[in-house]
């Protein structure tokens, strides 16, 4: 069984721990590890970067915070990813071997 990583996304697009943030995904996914990125806070800005949906597009399982979106006027209805809530995010802690976020 393959390992399980979960990964939260929180800051904005030019904040440096996006970048890094993003290549963790990527590199795990090239190993081989279910990833599950939850998006939230800031990070919903970066729904406007094709990247975090190429991660979606590689295997990676996308959630977006929908309360986070909406308290930042952004729309939370794009099909390539699953709008929910921090029930969400508990579950990915708890249900993943390892946790990552970066603030």
């Amino acid at each position: 069984m393959a390992k399980k990583l979960g990964i939260a996304l929180t800051t904005k697009p030019e904040d440096p721990s996006t970048a890094t943030t993003l290549r963790v995904a990527e590199a795990a996914l090239g190993k081989k590890i279910d990833v599950y990125l939850y998006v939230t806070d800031d990070g919903v800005y970066n729904l406007k970067n094709e990247a975090v949906f190429d991660l979606a597009k590689h295997g990676a399982k996308l959630f977006v915070c929908a309360y986070g979106c909406q308290s930042r006027n952004l729309p939370y209805d794009d099909p390539r990813a699953t709008y929910c809530g921090l029930v969400v995010l508990a579950n990915l802690i708890e249900g993943t071997d390892r946790f990552f976020s970066l603030n």
